[in-house]
């Protein structure tokens, strides 16, 4: 994105240098660490992957943990281990990336468009309850920003309904719902490490759950539906080498070199936790009296190791649209960004039939929504800067 030429009135630019929503954080160990895997005999389907699901089962509390190549996957081979199929509606939200719907699609399924929260820009649990149909099997709750949803409302709801909760855990590896770690609540969850998460492989998912078949479906399907397990095969092994295809699955494997990266960052997770819970909690301070500036509601139940912040401007209160206020804030070099649009505005989804208007709380949000810069490595000038920025550009375009 080119950033704008000139600051508010011509002057100089808050920074010299951007700052962008969101950067990974990669040191000399965790170099180190992809260095050792790129010396060893195995780069792919060697030891580091098994090695990082166990820690992600320590981090979360679940006992099944089954790295994939990223996040998508990770929806995806939710879907299929749900045994999500065509005609079957799966209801999630519209505020998310569009990977949380199209996983459903991938499988056959029809995604249901549930609105959110109007403070917490959550999947609401009431408005989940008015999507139920009898073709409803699944519930993809995303916990945006890394809030956690309403984790027991939804769970309620999907054990009343006899629906298989998933949870798209993307952007919330770390939180705890009431003390428990996001990853052992839900029947799923899946995780993304994509560059701009906590931590990062460059790329990378994962899903954690409790439950061994579940459990069991996931690992053939990341490795093309075929297994060499004695339990699963279906014909007597013809020597130490057989293996079989029982279904059709996916070349979703994480890289040895990925997990040993990710393996090094989890040594630094609660230290990347610990940074974003303080940028977050100066972020509040700084924003929560400033009537041009709406921040998310943060609900008690969540302790949140925050991905995103997202504020919502009031416009009524401001001489400019949205689009003016972003552009502003780039020419200040504070790069922020818009975190989601609506998934049923796309063309392929306005293709198939979803029309505007039937989750009005998103579309709400999404007029005024804006990403600011939040990630481990930003230092307390930065954080200074950009509220600065903000400050300097709500000031102009502030009414009266």
């Amino acid at each position: 994105m080119e950033i704008p030429k000139l600051a508010i009135n011509g002057g100089n630019p808050i920074r010299e240098t951007p700052i962008y929503y969101g950067k990974q954080y990669i040191d000399e160990d965790d170099i180190k660490a992809v260095d050792e895997v790129l010396r060893a005999p195995l780069i792919t389907c060697g030891p580091k992957v098994e090695k990082f699901e166990r820690e992600l089962c320590k981090l979360t509390g679940a006992k099944y943990a089954v790295a994939l190549a990223n996040g998508t996957a990770a929806l995806h081979a939710a879907c299929y281990a749900a045994n999500l199929g065509e005609g079957d509606e799966v209801i999630t939200t519209p505020i998310t990336f569009a990977a949380s719907a199209n996983a459903a699609i991938y499988v056959g399924a029809i995604p249901v468009f549930a609105d959110i929260n109007a403070e917490t820009y959550n999947i609401s649990p009431i408005e989940i309850r008015t999507k139920i149909t009898d073709k409803t099997k699944a519930i993809i709750a995303v916990d945006f920003t890394g809030q956690a949803a309403e984790l027991e409302e939804i769970r309620s709801i999907c054990d009343e309904f006899g629906l298989v909760f998933i949870e798209d855990g993307a952007h919330s590896i770390g939180t705890k719902y009431k003390g428990v770690p996001v990853g052992s609540i839900a029947d799923m969850t899946t995780f993304s490490f994509h560059p701009v998460k906590t931590i990062t492989g460059g790329e990378g998912g994962a899903v954690l759950t409790n439950e061994k078949e579940l459990y069991k479906k996931l690992l053939i399907f990341r490795t093309h539906g075929i297994t060499r397990d004695l339990e699963q095969l279906q014909n007597t092994p013809d020597g130490p080498w057989y293996y079989e295809q029982i279904d059709l699955g996916y070349n979703y494997r994480l890289t040895d070199i990925q997990a040993a990266l990710l393996l090094s960052q989890l040594n630094k997770f609660e230290l990347f936790s610990k940074r974003r819970k303080e940028i977050v909690r100066i972020y509040n301070e700084a924003f929560r009296l400033l009537p041009e500036i709406i921040i998310q509601k943060e609900i008690e139940e969540s302790d949140t190791t925050r991905h995103l912040y997202v504020i919502n401007l009031n416009l009524e209160t401001l001489n400019a649209t949205r689009r003016e206020i972003f552009e502003a804030l780039w020419a200040e070099n504070i790069c922020c960004n818009v975190h989601y649009i609506p998934v049923y505005y796309f063309p392929y989804y306005e293709k198939k039939g979803y029309k505007r208007g039937i989750c009005p709380n998103a579309e709400k949000f999404y007029e005024a929504a804006l990403t600011i810069p939040l990630y481990f490595s930003m230092n307390d000038q930065d954080v200074k800067d950009v509220i600065d920025g903000i400050i300097k550009v709500i000031n102009f375009y502030r009414k009266g």
